[in-house]
C-alpha cells in the first residue's frame, strides 16, 4: 500500500461506514471515490474500460467515469439494480458467475463487496480474470466471514454461526434479514482467497491489503489467522498474464 491510505481517509472511511444503512448514497460514494485512488496505483483508469460485477445501481459509475474510464456495470438483482429510482445507464443485469462478457475484453475487472454474496465465489473470480486483457488488472474486494462485519446485519452474532444469527435478528426486528445465510451470504475466507489467486496460473497476485486501514496497518491481511477476524475488508489486487 502507498501512503495515500493515510488515518484520516481510513476513519472518513468508518465514518461513512457507520451510515451506510440510513445513507447508502454517501456511503458507496465515499468508498467509490476511494477505490478509484487506491487502484490508480497500479492502474490509470483514464481511457481504459472497466467493468464492475457486482455494481448495483451504479454507485461506483460516477466515480470511475469522473475519472475518465469507460464504465459499465453488472448487477444480478433488479432490486439493486433500481435502488436509486431507475436503472444506471451501461448496467446490464447478469450474474458474476456467468458474466456475459468475450475474454480478454476489458482493462480493468473490478468487484467491491460481492464476492462472500454469491455461492460460487471462485467460478466467479475465475470469470473476472477470463473478461480481463493481457496486463490488465483484477481488482477483488470482500468482507471476511470471520471479520466483525463478516455477518453484515446479523453481525456480531455470525460468531456463534449464520443460521443462529439470522433467527436471532428474525426475533428482534420481526423480519428476514437482506444478507440470508446459505442464500445470499456466505462464508469466504482471506486464505482460500489467497490460495485460488496464487494457483491461478493466468494471473499474479500483486497485493493482499485490509481496505478500510491505513497504510502502517495493512499488512494484517497478509498473517494467516489473525486476517481471517482483523481485516474487516480484504482486497487482492491481480494482473492477468500475457
Amino acid at each position: 500500500m502507498d501512503r495515500l491510505a493515510t488515518f484520516s481517509r481510513s476513519l472518513r472511511l468508518f465514518r461513512a461506514f457507520r451510515r451506510e444503512q440510513v445513507d447508502p448514497a454517501g456511503f458507496y460514494g465515499v468508498l467509490a471515490a476511494d477505490s478509484v485512488a487506491q487502484l490508480s496505483r497500479w492502474s490509470d483508469v483514464n481511457g481504459r474500460s472497466v467493468l464492475d460485477v457486482g455494481g448495483g445501481p451504479g454507485y461506483f459509475a460516477d466515480a470511475f467515469r469522473a475519472a475518465g474510464a469507460t464504465y459499465v456495470g453488472l448487477e444480478p438483482d433488479a432490486g439493486e439494480l433500481t435502488a436509486r429510482g431507475g436503472t444506471e445507464p451501461g448496467t446490464v443485469r447478469a450474474s458474476g458467475e456467468e458474466l456475459p462478457i468475450r475474454s480478454a475484453a476489458v482493462d480493468v475487472c473490478f468487484s467491491s463487496n460481492v464476492l462472500e454474496h454469491v455461492p460460487r465465489p471462485w467460478t466467479m473470480t475465475a470469470e473476472m480474470v477470463r473478461v480481463t486483457k493481457p496486463g490488465g488488472l483484477v481488482y477483488l474486494s470482500f468482507t471476511p466471514w470471520w471479520s466483525p462485519w463478516g455477518g453484515h446485519e446479523t453481525a456480531p452474532w455470525h460468531f456463534l454461526g449464520g443460521h443462529r444469527a439470522a433467527r436471532r435478528y428474525r426475533r428482534r426486528t420481526g423480519q428476514e434479514p437482506k444478507n440470508r445465510f446459505g442464500t445470499s451470504l456466505f462464508v469466504v475466507r482471506v486464505g482460500a482467497a489467497v490460495r485460488w489467486a496464487r494457483s491461478c496460473p493466468d494471473v499474479d497476485l500483486v497485493a493482499v491489503y485490509a481496505r478500510y486501514y491505513p497504510w502502517w496497518a495493512s499488512w494484517v491481511a497478509r498473517v494467516p489467522g489473525l486476517r481471517e477476524v482483523a481485516s474487516w475488508n480484504v482486497v487482492l489486487v491481480m494482473r492477468r498474464r500475457s
